[in-house]
This record gives C-alpha cells, sequence and structure tokens, in this order.
C-alpha cells in the first residue's frame, strides 16, 4: 500500500507574491491569511503579496510569512481526498508540519515563528555569523574538516544536511571563512557564502533556543494525528512533550533533511507532496531518490493538476 508525505519548505523559499492565487480563490486560504494578520496584530499579508523583497527577507517577517502560504495552501488542498500517512517539515517547515498533524493551532504557530525569527536575529550581533552552502563534499568529510577549523579557527558545525553533495555549513564568520578557504580537503567541488541574517541551525543559536523554550511554555501542543518526522532526529515523533523539546533543539542542531526523506521512504511513503511556496524540497527529494513522486503545491493551477491524478 502506498503512502503519502506532506512535506513543506522552509527559509529560502519565499517570493513576494506567494499565495496570492490561493487567497483569490478560496475561502478558506483567504482565512487563514485573515487568521495571520489578526495574530500577528499587523498586515502580514501586505507584506507577503507586495514586499518588498527586502522587507520579506526579515527573517521575522519570513518565518511566519512561508508558514501562511503553506497552511493557506494546505486548507485549499483540504477535502480533496488527499491526506498524509506522515508530515514533515523543512527547519521552519516543521512549524507548517505540526499545525497539518494538528499539533499547533495556526494562530499559535505563526505568533510563535514571528517570535522565533526575532529571537535568531537576535541571537548574534550583524556579521559576525555566517552560512555557507557546501557542494560535493562527503557529510562525515565535512564534519572533520569542521571540528578541525573549529579548534584551530573558529566555530563552525554541520547545519543543513540536505541531499547528497548538498550540506550547509553555519558558525562563526570567521569559520565559515575558513570552511570556504579550505572546502577541497572535505571533497568539496564549490562552496558558496549565504546571503543569511544570521548562523542558524549552530550552537550559536542556543540564547535564541533559550528565548523559544520560554515561549513554547506558554503555547498548547496537543499529540500528533500522524508522525512528524523530525529535523533534529528523523525519527517520527507524534507524543506532545517531545516534540515542544525538539523544537527547542531545532535551532541550535542540524536540520537532518536527507535522513528524514530515507526515513520516509523506509516507512513506506512513495508519494511526497510539497506544499507551500517554490519547488526547494521537490529538487532535493529528487537527489536523494529518483524513484518516488514528488509534487509541488505552490498555486492554484499545481493544486488543480496534482489532485485529479493522484485520488
Amino acid at each position: 500500500m502506498s503512502k503519502v508525505a506532506f512535506v513543506f519548505p522552509g527559509q529560502g523559499a519565499q517570493a513576494v507574491g506567494m499565495g496570492k492565487d490561493a487567497f483569490d480563490t478560496f475561502e478558506g486560504a483567504r482565512r487563514v491569511f485573515e487568521q495571520a494578520d489578526e495574530a500577528l496584530g499587523f498586515a502580514m499579508t501586505d507584506i507577503i503579496f507586495n514586499g518588498p523583497d527586502d522587507v520579506l527577507k526579515q527573517t521575522a517577517n519570513t518565518q511566519p510569512a512561508l508558514l501562511t502560504v503553506s497552511v493557506a495552501l494546505l486548507e485549499a488542498l483540504k477535502g480533496r481526498g488527499l491526506t498524509p500517512d506522515y508530515v514533515a517539515g523543512h527547519s521552519l517547515g516543521e512549524y507548517s508540519a505540526l499545525v497539518a498533524a494538528g499539533v499547533l493551532s495556526f494562530s499559535d504557530a505563526v505568533r510563535t515563528v514571528r517570535a522565533r525569527g526575532e529571537y535568531m536575529e537576535q541571537a548574534v550581533p550583524g556579521g559576525t555569523g555566517a552560512m555557507a552552502a557546501v557542494l560535493g563534499a562527503e557529510r562525515d568529510a565535512l564534519a572533520a574538516l569542521c571540528s578541525s577549523v573549529s579548534a584551530e579557527v573558529s566555530a563552525v558545525e554541520l547545519a543543513n544536511v540536505n541531499c547528497p553533495g548538498q550540506i550547509v555549513v553555519s558558525g562563526t564568520a570567521a569559520g565559515v571563512q575558513a570552511v570556504v578557504e579550505r572546502g577541497k580537503e572535505a571533497g568539496a567541488k564549490r562552496v558558496i557564502s549565504l546571503e543569511v541574517s544570521g548562523p542558524f541551525h549552530s550552537s550559536l543559536m542556543k540564547p535564541a533556543a533559550e528565548k523559544l523554550a520560554d515561549t513554547l511554555e506558554t503555547v498548547t501542543f496537543a499529540d500528533a494525528s500522524v508522525p512528524v518526522i523530525a529535523n533534529v532526529t528523523a525519527e517520527p515523533v507524534t507524543e506532545s512533550a517531545a516534540i515542544r523539546q525538539l523544537l527547542i533543539e531545532q535551532v541550535y542542531s542540524p536540520v537532518l533533511w536527507e535522513d528524514s526523506v530515507q526515513k520516509l521512504i523506509a516507512l513506506g511513503v512513495d508519494t511526497f507532496v510539497e506544499i507551500g511556496s517554490g519547488t526547494v524540497l521537490a529538487g532535493l527529494i529528487k537527489k536523494i531518490d529518483r524513484n518516488v513522486k514528488i509534487i509541488s503545491i505552490n498555486s492554484v493551477q499545481s493544486l488543480e493538476a496534482a489532485v485529479n491524478p493522484i485520488v
């Protein structure tokens, strides 16, 4: 029996105007945007639809914006006969997955990720942290290089294990620059510095995790209606207290996306439905396993095209 996983993108997938057609077409989707504005106390919808781009790219805006669009498209998908056996999300996308699994209400989730984005921006002074994408290196070799650089220069760690040959590192500006310069030692073909506002998913984010822990204490969590594959462990979790703890650890731990996809495939998933802006996850999943079916639902047109063949 084939199984379906709903997967949700994280930061980097944003684009001005995303979700506008769903807002215009589906009452349920429009309600999600209205709930976001109400929960946040300002016009997030206006930033999503009209930008400007540099405002949307601010972490504290990007995170609630992407969550809102994913949940709006999820709402548009409801009642069409497609339900997940598992859910997962890439970094921030894990919050969309938790809404899909009934762990968090959308209003709580959107307020939480707004705060999470603010905490992440505040954790490290501007310019002192950095991230870089390493292409072509083996995970173990890159981890060894990061350990060496951390001991000899300054802290740098694996942040996103995205797919074979694509790993993001994160840490101090000096540590990441050393990996950029020495990437060939780990077999890297290219190392690309990323435009980000902080060293996400590194131990430098522990101050943000401590603030997030306090925020999460005020949020109601339910057990998951379907298993969520956690970024931190790449294992299924349903119990609310465990999910809360993993969200805290996620801020300063690597996102094990490749491992999460492999776990879903091992659990019998052969269809991945990416719900949200862009097609970033579809590209990563294809590089992990070309044999699975991948559908990206990022617009009304893609939703209509996708649902009919599945159901």
